[in-house]
């Protein structure tokens, strides 16, 4: 339970990220969270019930050729 003021928000909540970091391993790119979210460097995230929220996906260059834009 957070202990924080103001709390973290939950794990379920969509600002879940907010929550303060606990413990950091930045060696293996990620983070524990407050609420039990673990976020990683590429944007995907693992919940507390195990459920995984892939990385957003980085738009590449465009590649198209100048008559296919």
């Amino acid at each position: 339970m957070c202990t924080h003021v103001p709390p973290c928000p939950a794990a379920a909540d969509g600002n879940r990220g907010e929550a303060r970091p606990v413990a950091s391993h930045s060696d293996q790119g990620c983070n524990l969270l407050c609420n039990s979210v673990i976020p990683f460097e590429d944007g995907g995230e693992l919940l507390p019930d195990r459920a995984g929220i892939a990385p957003l996906a980085k738009a590449g260059p465009d590649t198209r050729q100048a008559d296919e834009r």
